[in-house]
């Protein structure tokens, strides 16, 4: 190709899924404006890569003869829209993700494959009959009067305690919706949340549309459904958080379900919150969002309080005949626990088996025990890739890292000292199903966590199950903790609450609130009457209180002060800059250079504080450290961190040394 030639030839500028905060120049002989958006095949080092075209330029930063032609654009989809990119690059922005990464990662696996598998076409799935929709209480009818989808943008919280029947609100403005004919985005924490309201969503508008975007869908499947969000086909998309960014042409209305949940915010490879990008999108497309939880965010709560969000609150539930339960709170200290539980609690599940109603037993831990340990020797079976302990899984006789996945088989005899008289130590899941089975021989008891549920269909059985009156006894962790609905349910009771009571995470009591009120709310959503036991050596810790009160304006009133008043979020905005490598010194010592770096001398608004390994300080072979970057203004901690970032990747650093930035981390 001669210069002459090449100069005349459009520049196409490409994103790539690269950790790269730049774009890549390429020159195509057929490209016009009307392509921006488009896929595109381009040589890439060796090989080919699979980008999209952001701009069709007339020159580009490089000499046009030394760029590479690009290979095909593809234009079996419509282009990606302005709106598309404006909301990848404020996601790049604000999380210091590169652009290419953010584009790329909004799209599904096949529309990324240079050479994609055969397409099938999606088996047709029946009708489900159309449902007439409950009564509205009062409260209800206020809060889908308050939110007008043809009246621009609007930010809702939607507090209301468990059972009040949030999910008819989200039914009822999505009606509104789709009579405007618009799109609506409904985001929910989990996939196991999934079925269920998808179920409901189907029923109550068989013919809008319904589509599921969420990893556990197979890649076609998962391309189809994207299709047809793009194409405005599907009315309703109903996904987990990488749903924010699907395209939607007639996005009308946002709905964040759960908002509270950690799940929100992706801890790995760009790390970005979708509560907050939702916030965002409906600002940027002008339409309202509404965020709906028992148990808000204290970020949601005080932006509420603050009136950049409206407070919408539903107080009771939504079945006249059902209440909240009563919450007691078992004073472990003067008794003599069998197992963990408490005679109170094993009394007040034999009720529920005489009178035929179901019982939950809550212990956030699965597996059969934290730990195998040799009281000879003092030995115990710790991960050889983490700083962690590996979990005891009887069921399959495996040792089993719940950070890293490694497991071991379980050792016949001490490995340190020989000794054969080795224990397990504490409790999880599965020894607390063996130890009720014993208790209970006659009930029939489910346990629900990830080792017994491990996909869709699997958990669409034990549904069926618990709600076929299947079983008398569950056993579960915070799969169970939300989102679902027990009629037959009247007792909940609640292990090993205390261990999260004094931990060092600020957000830890918000937390540890949020997972009592979410499984405590499980009990006594119908006519049957409910009643929770909390098990703790603090009975009086004024959270216990709080929670038997059902009082979360209260809890989240004194939180805020306390943070306040400790200049934690929401009152200060953070970053956090992690390292990990072979060796922890190599990590600190990169963390040391970048905190004296000199571009942070010219932010005054600006605290950064001393390197520190991580909680978890080894996670898969490499050692962790991080560095906390805080400021009392966003818009300051905003200004500072591309500056910073760019230095960063200036550092010459061990080879093996990785690091990110993490925009408003919640680990620490």
């Amino acid at each position: 190709m001669t210069a002459s030639v090449a100069e005349y030839m459009p520049v196409l500028r490409v994103a790539l899924d690269l950790p790269l905060h730049r774009l890549f120049d390429y020159v195509a002989e057929s490209a016009t404006p009307a392509d921006v958006g488009l896929r595109v095949r381009v040589p890439f080092g060796r090989g080919e890569r699979l980008g999209v075209i952001v701009e069709v330029a007339v020159d580009s930063d490089w000499p046009v003869d030394q760029l590479k032609p690009a290979k095909e654009i593809l234009r079996d989809l419509p282009p990606l829209t302005a709106d598309f990119f404006r909301l990848c690059q404020f996601a790049s922005t604000y999380y210091q993700a590169a652009f290419g990464e953010v584009v790329m990662q909004a799209l599904p696996v096949g529309l990324k494959r240079i050479d994609p598998p055969d397409r099938r076409n999606a088996r047709a799935t029946k009708t489900p009959p159309p449902i007439q929709p409950p009564q509205l209480t009062d409260e209800q009818a206020r809060a889908v009067a308050a939110v007008d989808p043809a009246a621009g943008f609007s930010a809702h919280l939607l507090h209301g305690v468990t059972g009040s029947g949030k999910t008819e609100v989200y039914l009822r403005l999505i009606d509104k919706t789709l009579a405007l004919g618009r799109q609506v985005l409904l985001l929910v924490p989990e996939i196991n949340l999934t079925p269920q309201l998808e179920g409901r969503v189907r029923a109550r508008f068989p013919a809008a549309g319904v589509v599921s975007l969420h990893s556990e869908l197979a890649e076609a499947a998962r391309e189809r459904n994207w299709r047809a969000a793009f194409a405005g086909e599907a009315s309703i998309v109903l996904g987990t958080r990488l749903a924010i960014f699907t395209p939607m042409p007639r996005l009308g209305l946002i709905v964040v379900d759960e908002e509270h949940d950690p799940s929100f915010k992706q801890q790995d490879g760009m790390r970005y919150s979708a509560r907050d990008v939702a916030v965002f999108r409906a600002h940027q497309l002008g339409i309202p969002v509404l965020l709906g939880s028992a148990t808000p965010s204290l970020e949601s709560w005080a932006n509420a309080q603050g009136k950049r969000y409206q407070m919408l609150s539903l107080h009771e539930r939504a079945n006249p005949e059902a209440t909240l339960p009563t919450v007691k709170v078992l004073d472990t200290r003067r008794m003599v626990l069998k197992e963990g539980v408490s005679e109170p609690l094993i009394a007040a599940i034999q009720q529920r088996l005489e009178r035929g109603e179901q019982s939950l037993v809550f212990l956030n831990r699965r597996g059969y025990a934290p730990v195998l340990a040799c009281p000879a020797c003092g030995w115990v079976s710790r991960c050889k890739r983490c700083a962690a302990n590996l979990v005891l899984h009887l069921a399959d006789r495996r040792l089993r890292c719940h950070h890293c996945g490694f497991e071991n088989s379980i050792p016949k005899a001490c490995p340190t000292c020989g000794n054969q008289d080795i224990h397990p130590f504490g409790r999880g899941t599965q020894r607390l199903e063996s130890w009720l089975q014993e208790q209970f021989p006659e009930a029939r008891i489910l346990r629900v966590d990830r080792d017994s549920v491990k996909s869709r269909k699997q958990w669409e059985v034990m549904l069926e199950r618990i709600h076929g009156g299947e079983a008398d006894i569950l056993v579960g962790t915070q799969m169970l903790a939300k989102g679902h609905d027990f009629p037959k349910l009247t007792l909940v009771g609640i292990l090993g609450a205390d261990s999260a009571l004094f931990a060092a995470d600020c957000r830890a009591p918000e937390r540890l609130f949020a997972q009592l009120m979410q499984v405590a709310g499980r009990a006594g959503r119908a006519e049957l009457k409910g009643e929770v036991l909390i098990q703790t050596q603090y009975p009086d810790h004024p959270l216990f209180a709080a929670v038997v009160a059902h009082d979360y304006p209260g809890f989240a009133g004194e939180q805020l002060k306390e943070r306040e008043q400790a200049g934690f979020p929401p009152y200060a905005f953070q970053a956090m800059l992690r390292a990990e490598a072979p060796q922890m010194a190599d990590a600190i010592a990169f963390l040391k250079v970048a905190a004296a770096l000199p571009e942070v001398a010219g932010h005054d608004n600006v605290l950064i504080y001393d390197p520190v390994p991580m909680r978890m300080a080894r996670l898969a072979n490499l050692e962790r450290g991080q560095l906390l970057v805080e400021s009392p203004s966003r818009p300051a901690l905003q200004a500072f961190l591309p500056q910073w970032r760019e230095a960063i990747a200036g550092l010459k650093a061990p080879s093996k040394l990785r690091w990110h930035i993490e925009v408003d981390p919640l680990e620490f």
